[in-house]
């Protein structure tokens, strides 16, 4: 064996099945023992796009992602993928091959220190000096990507160590990893606040998903009969027609949420990190709440909003310790009423075809065991709005770092791991041309992966924007010379279909639904079709704008 040959049975010994990358000069060792391994290589048409899927197929099963490519421009390809799963605590692996330990520091050929490029944007790096350590180097990786706050790991591999013989076949134990419980004193200063509580709010964020705690959290609900609201990466964690669910918070969250928080006496954030989407102008977020934080990661807590009960580590055990009751009846009663009052119209008097009414179509037709993976804009809204998500399994968006080219290879990423799925991707006229090439890699293995394509010729929230805040002084956001998006998709021998009417949108979504192979929607909307609520830049959730009558 050499060190590339127990690189790959490492990862084999650490459950791994499916790995994404590209190819090339220094990582040709280990592609080499790619061949007589019993791993699945999905070959990639972009190494970014091979980071983006690992993050999908992390995303999808709650497994460490992995993703290989070379060194030099190879391996800087890997960088938005890998900061993507750092803003958004993804697990993944990401492998490089680097040149000859004697050539380092030399500007060889291919040569670029992706060890300090990426120190920012990682958990931890490694560089493999010895082939005898791999299995060790392995199992740490691993273990670091998953554990705690989960994230990226990087493992830069110099190619004469690849190629350098072992003198002992081994491998190394999976590490198991386990959070600490929250401390007694900050369980009891909690339970106080709920007790004392007349107007809580449960604030839920992607930590649910990542702690794998949607069965704990959605006990503590119930049990608490507080209202809830989510965020971008925590929907699903409470099905999103589950009566005290008020919807997503935020920019461009719903009206009943985002007045819930502004008046609330009490905010139980669990996993989640006061993002800036979230809290629009931060001093005057939830200005009358006492905070329970629970949070895995001891520097969420605290950075950005005081906790009166910080409750760090383990979210599954915080949750089980505080199955409290809270009198809150005639408040969740209110805030029912305020989402009724408040809640979507899809009567929409348009001659275009309305995005938001689509997406609630297809919300209603998809089968329980449906992801839907998304680019950003206009289009990542109306999804976060318009689908309703019963598990946040079934949501995967780049939140942290809204990275446009996401949903085609997180879409591949989540049918690998589950070729059984309905798997959308919903894109925009601008995002998808970040990727497009992916459809190559859809077509050679056959992924039915169904493609939502929205078309305003523009890029959608730029010009927005532009629009609100810029007195319409419309720069560098025209996309009318976009190609014809049915061509592309058949060019690359995907079937495509294109829906421009209103009347058109019942029959696009069956057509989706029922289609066995990979398809794609083109579907043009109305370029000043607006995302509304909108929270301004610089106000409080409670100054939001909404669309003109």
């Amino acid at each position: 064996m050499n060190g590339a040959s127990i690189l790959v049975r490492s990862l084999e010994n650490e459950g791994v099945t499916t790995v994404f990358g590209y190819p090339g000069g220094a990582i040709m060792p280990v592609y080499d023992a790619l061949v007589d391994s019993n791993l699945r290589h999905i070959l990639m048409r972009h190494e970014q796009a091979a980071a983006l899927a690992a993050d999908g197929y992390a995303r999808a099963t709650g497994k460490v992602g992995v993703c290989m490519a070379t060194s030099g421009p190879g391996a800087t390809n890997l960088v938005t993928g890998i900061a993507n799963a750092y803003m958004d605590s993804i697990p993944i692996v990401a492998i490089t091959g680097q040149v000859p330990m004697t050539s380092m520091g030399t500007d060889a050929f291919q040569e670029v220190d992706i060890f300090g490029i990426t120190m920012p944007i990682v958990k931890h790096s490694f560089i493999a000096r010895n082939a005898n350590q791999l299995p060790e180097l392995i199992a740490e990786a691993f273990s670091i990507a998953r554990s705690g706050r989960p994230g990226p790991v990087l493992i830069d591999i110099p190619k004469d160590v690849a190629v350098a013989p072992v003198t002992r076949e081994h491998f190394a134990p999976q590490q198991e990893d386990c959070l600490p419980p929250p401390s007694a004193q900050a369980v009891a200063r909690a339970a106080g606040l709920m007790r004392c509580s007349r107007k809580p709010v449960i604030y839920a964020g992607g930590g649910i998903r990542i702690s794998d705690s949607v069965t704990e959290f959605r006990a503590f609900v119930e049990t608490t009969g507080a209202p809830v609201v989510a965020t971008l990466q925590g929907l699903g964690a409470l099905n999103h027609d589950h009566p005290q669910f008020m919807g997503m918070l935020g920019m461009h969250g719903t009206k009943a949420a985002n007045l819930a928080v502004q008046e609330c006496d009490l905010l139980i954030a669990v996993g989640a990190r006061f993002d800036d989407r979230v809290t629009g102008k931060l001093a005057e977020f939830a200005p009358n709440a006492q905070v329970i934080h629970m949070d895995a990661d001891a520097a969420e807590i605290g950075k950005l909003r005081t906790a009166q009960a910080p409750l760090q580590g383990d979210i599954k055990q915080a949750l089980a310790q505080l199955q409290i009751e809270i009198s809150c009846a005639p408040w969740l009663q209110f805030n029912q009423k305020r989402r009724q009052e408040f809640a979507w119209q899809y009567d929409h008097k348009t001659e275009h075809v309305y995005a938001p009414r689509l997406l609630h179509q297809l919300s209603q037709g998809t089968p329980q065991n449906t992801f839907i993976t998304c680019d950003v804009g206009q289009h990542q809204m109306w999804v976060a709005q318009h689908y309703g998500f019963n598990r946040p399994h079934q949501h995967l968006t780049s939140g942290g770092l809204g990275t446009m080219g996401y949903g085609l290879p997180a879409a591949i990423g989540v049918q690998c791991a589950d070729p059984d799925a309905l798997v959308v991707a919903v894109s925009g006229d601008g995002s998808i041309m970040m990727n497009i090439h992916e459809l190559a890699t859809i077509r050679r293995y056959k992924l039915p992966i169904k493609i939502v394509l929205f078309d305003n010729q523009a890029l959608g929230m730029v010009r927005q924007w532009q629009e609100l805040f810029f007195a319409e002084r419309y720069s560098e956001v025209d996309l009318s010379d976009n190609p014809n998006f049915v061509d592309v998709a058949h060019a690359f021998g995907i079937d495509a279909f294109r829906v421009d009417r209103p009347q058109q949108e019942a029959a696009a979504v069956e057509r989706l639904i029922n289609s066995k192979g990979p398809v794609l929607a083109h579907v043009v909307i109305d370029p000043r079709e607006n995302v509304w609520p909108l929270v301004p830049p610089g106000k409080a959730n409670s100054q939001m704008m909404e669309a003109s009558a």
